[in-house]
């Protein structure tokens, strides 16, 4: 595993050991780890979805030029 550093926002961190103190993570690293892993999920997720929408939109004009 590679070891990062990062500065955070003080309302950030103190929403991060908010998690790890009512124990919905067991660190602060883990909490950053889950959320990081989110953010990438969402990105890959959106990414897709637009890829999609531009294929759709693609093929619906194809079909307009049709005679």
């Amino acid at each position: 595993m590679t070891s990062m550093t990062v500065e955070l926002p003080e309302a950030l961190t103190a929403e991060i050991e908010e998690a790890v103190n009512a124990r919905w993570f067991s660190s602060e690293s883990e909490a950053i780890r889950a959320a990081v892993h989110e953010f990438v999920k969402r990105g890959k997720l959106a990414l897709i979805e637009r890829q999609q929408l531009d294929a759709i939109e693609w093929a619906v004009g194809s079909a307009k030029k049709l005679p």
